[in-house]
């Protein structure tokens, strides 16, 4: 939930640098287990099937038992994330596509760049798109890991199909991650706002300004 695409413009200097509340600690703190099961369950994955980085770490049994025991925890932090009422509002804005997160894909498909054209709540649509993804792609992860797993636990599901659809979906997993790794690496007041809970009011006006608007 860091990544903001075309944050890259430099905070007007006339705008007061007061900050804004953006994420409270329950919030980071999901944010940041759930980061570190995910790293673990790509970097052990990585382990397991490359050859070069198999044989550099060896170790195979404990590697398999640590990504199959992370790949289980990963809906922990989350499930645990539902006490917050903050990170269930959040939840509830990720879900909630609003008629000028129309207005922001048009503007990324066309390549605008003015903060004008791309009006975002809290979230913008790339964001909510992105969650929602994961959010389907983690629990298929779960079901065919646990087929592979347990071998015929469901007599009816072949174990080959289960590896097929759990590669395929791990790689596009890899993908997604590594573009909202970058986008972040790109928006240093996203980071900031994911690691100390609060933001620059410019950039929130720049970035997501009918979030400003509606809460502060």
């Amino acid at each position: 939930m860091t990544s903001t695409a075309g944050s890259k413009a430099p905070t007007d200097p006339s705008e007061p640098r007061h900050r804004v509340p953006r994420f409270t600690r329950a919030e980071r703190l999901v944010h940041r287990a759930t980061a570190v099961l995910m790293l673990l369950c790509v970097g052990t994955a990585a382990c397991l099937y490359f050859s070069p980085l198999a044989q550099l770490v060896g170790r195979r049994h404990l590697v398999e038992s640590v990504h199959q025991w992370t790949g289980v925890l990963l809906p922990a932090p989350y499930l645990l994330g539902l006490a917050s009422s903050a990170f269930r509002a959040d939840l509830r804005r990720l879900n909630r596509w609003a008629r000028y997160d129309n207005e922001w894909m048009r503007a990324v498909r066309k390549g605008w760049t003015s903060p004008a054209l791309r009006p975002a709540g809290k979230f913008n649509a790339g964001q909510k798109i992105y969650a929602g993804w994961i959010a389907g792609a983690v629990p298929i992860m779960m079901f065919t890991g646990l087929l592979m797993w347990f071998a015929g636990l469901l007599p009816g599901i072949s174990r080959t199909s289960a590896i097929f659809v759990h590669d395929v979906t791990a790689l596009a997993i890899a993908v997604v991650l590594l573009g909202h790794m970058r986008l972040a690496y790109r928006d240093p007041q996203a980071r900031g706002g994911m690691r100390t809970g609060s933001v620059e009011r410019a950039w929130a006006k720049r970035e997501h300004s009918k979030w400003l608007e509606d809460e502060h």
